[in-house]
């Protein structure tokens, strides 16, 4: 029986390991496609910051397409997309506690919906690739409308401008502005 216990248990321990490094094969793989990007602001003692996937369009139909309208999206690919503030926002008519918060949108052909959330997510999306956010952790929904930007961008791209003071999220020929406010 011992020398049963120990085979199984080297064989135990050897599928543990393929599977951890297999996993950080995919992951890895996964982010050569989609690397991460964090994208900071600070000024008058406000910080802020975006931690995020970038996806690139390869000449696919991005917004109606690959990200369908009228659905939550993870807002960028891999990990859900984190926002962080050191102080107190204004986002629309709503107010945004200091925190960190992950960053979800509903594309639209018009008009996009923003939501911050409060719940952090491991991955963006279940085992269906639906979105993984729960309506009820929604902190802060803001609508607004979007731009056509005259040169498509092939990776997604989220940046912050201090004035005025705003996050602009830019993806083929479609850019949203979110305004911010102390």
């Amino acid at each position: 029986m011992n020398k049963f216990l120990k085979w199984a248990l080297i064989i135990v321990g050897v599928l543990l390991l393929l599977g951890f490094v297999g996993f950080k094969v995919l992951q890895h793989n996964t982010k050569k496609f989609s690397p991460e990007d964090t994208v900071t602001l600070s000024m008058d003692g406000l910080d802020l910051q975006v931690f995020y996937n970038r996806p690139s369009k390869k000449g696919r139909t991005i917004f109606g397409g690959l990200v369908p309208y009228d659905k939550v999206w993870r807002t960028g690919a891999n990990e859900a997309t984190t926002f962080t503030t050191n102080k107190p926002l204004r986002i629309g008519d709503g107010t945004l506690p200091a925190g960190t918060y992950t960053l979800w949108t509903i594309p639209g052909a018009h008009e996009w919906t923003v939501i911050f959330n409060k719940k952090m997510y491991p991955w963006g999306v279940d085992w269906n690739s639906q979105a993984s956010r729960q309506a009820e952790h929604d902190a802060v929904r803001l609508i607004v409308p979007v731009e056509t930007v005259e040169t498509p961008v092939e990776m997604f791209t989220i940046a912050l401008q201090g004035e005025p003071l705003a996050m602009t999220l830019t993806w083929d020929n479609v850019r949203i502005t979110v305004p911010i406010a102390q």
